[in-house]
């Protein structure tokens, strides 16, 4: 499946708000870092795929390689600016909001959509193993349509 690339260019955060947001995270702010910030950053919360904000920025005018999308969003990751949601096999989604919070998948959109933390109760966790702790629990609840009453659209 072919992404088309849109007609009108993405809206972009403010270039000094993107900048101080990498800043914050201790991150310098490179030349491909405030661009894909600009983008990803421009609507206070969002879920893209690489490919999507790859596309996005290159319509904003900047060039860049999808590698580099790529290690710009494992960089924001690992800074705590987003999260990265695995959907599919070999298939991720980065979130914009990095706080608690779980997710709906719906497969045949390929979307997420927010569930609230506090709605998911975990009452048992298991015990890690000798050495390690938990940092976080990632719930992701997966969806199909339905064309009727009890009957699952085919994938």
């Amino acid at each position: 499946m072919q992404t088309m690339i849109p007609a009108r260019a993405p809206a972009l955060a403010p270039l000094c708000e993107v900048r101080s947001i990498l800043k914050g995270a201790c991150l310098r702010p490179t030349r491909q870092r405030l661009a894909l910030g600009r983008v990803l950053f421009a609507d206070r919360h969002r879920h893209v795929a690489a490919e999507d904000l790859f596309r996005d920025v290159v319509v904003s005018g900047e060039p860049l390689s999808l590698a580099t999308v790529y290690n710009t969003l494992r960089q924001f990751c690992a800074a705590g600016l987003i999260r990265e949601v695995a959907t599919q096999s070999g298939r991720s989604q980065y979130d914009t909001s990095a706080g608690d919070h779980h997710h709906f998948y719906v497969e045949d959109e390929d979307r997420l959509i927010d569930i609230p933390g506090e709605t998911i109760r975990l009452d048992r966790l298991p015990a890690p193993p000798a050495g390690h702790r938990i940092v976080a629990v990632d719930v992701l609840v997966r969806l199909r349509r339905v064309s009727a009453p009890g009957r699952e659209v085919a994938p």
